[in-house]
């Protein structure tokens, strides 16, 4: 099953971090969040990946043009008349990259919809180059095969940005840190879906968000796997900077694979 990343925003709300890069390409711990996300599906088990680019594409071409010589150790001779290489250590992933260019201005729905011929008539994943989350992967797809509808939606509650004020006229009567009970599901991302949803998209100017997750809704075939665990988007220059320190605690809960 095939996996689909949505990188080609223009991440203009961590724009201190974007002038030169696309979101996804922002790194947490010296690699880039598009990577955690990929590392999380392999662990179980999902390795060919489509990766909606748009906005600086470049970037990720060519990072991953180059990732095989970067995660390895490699002789490189160049005596002689035929130059060649010794590749004495190989520790890239197995991964099969497709990097298709989805425009720049594109809406969400509009670049889902270009890479439909690389994905075909199966179900696959999708979710967005800027949020990293423990879901159980596994479950999530035994979730969605079990109920037999369209698209399966990652429900998650986010923490709380502000405290909450309990108020008596002008006085406060108490205050605390806000907690995810105090909000409602979202949209967390890691969606499966079947081909199905293509139909649902008119074209580049479709924001997936709006009328066709809508109309699958309206129509009962839109699910929620409910999420209790972690998951955080990276939207501001906080959310980085939240993320950064829990890579370099050890303790990154989205960090389900093995060294």
């Amino acid at each position: 099953m095939k996996v689909v990343i949505l990188a080609g925003g223009f991440g203009t709300r961590i724009s201190e971090e974007t002038q030169n890069r696309p979101k996804p390409m922002i790194e947490i711990g010296k690699k880039p969040i598009l990577w955690h996300i990929m590392k999380t599906y392999l662990h179980y088990g999902f390795n060919e990946f489509i990766i909606c680019a748009g906005y600086r594409q470049e970037y990720i071409k060519s990072y991953f043009a180059h990732y095989f010589l970067q995660t390895s150790d490699i002789t490189f001779d160049f005596r002689g008349d035929e130059n060649h290489r010794d590749i004495h250590t190989d520790k890239s992933e197995p991964w099969e990259v497709t990097v298709v260019d989805t425009g720049l201005n594109t809406m969400t729905g509009g670049r889902i919809k270009r890479v439909a011929p690389y994905v075909g008539e199966e179900p696959f994943m999708l979710t967005y180059g800027d949020g990293v989350c423990d879901v159980p992967i596994d479950k999530l797809l035994d979730f969605h095969r079990s109920h037999g509808k369209i698209c399966t939606m990652t429900a998650v509650k986010p923490e709380g940005r502000f405290g909450i004020l309990d108020l008596e006229g002008d006085k406060i009567k108490s205050f605390r840190e806000k907690s995810q009970q105090d909000v409602g599901y979202i949209n967390g991302g890691f969606m499966v879906l079947q081909p199905e949803i293509f139909d649902y998209i008119e074209g580049d100017e479709t924001v997936f968000e709006r009328e066709p997750l809508e109309r699958v809704a309206d129509e009962g075939q839109l699910m929620a796997y409910r999420h209790k665990g972690f998951w955080q988007c990276m939207d501001t220059l906080r959310d980085h900077q939240k993320l950064e320190k829990l890579w370099k605690s050890g303790q990154a809960p989205w960090k389900v694979w093995e060294d």
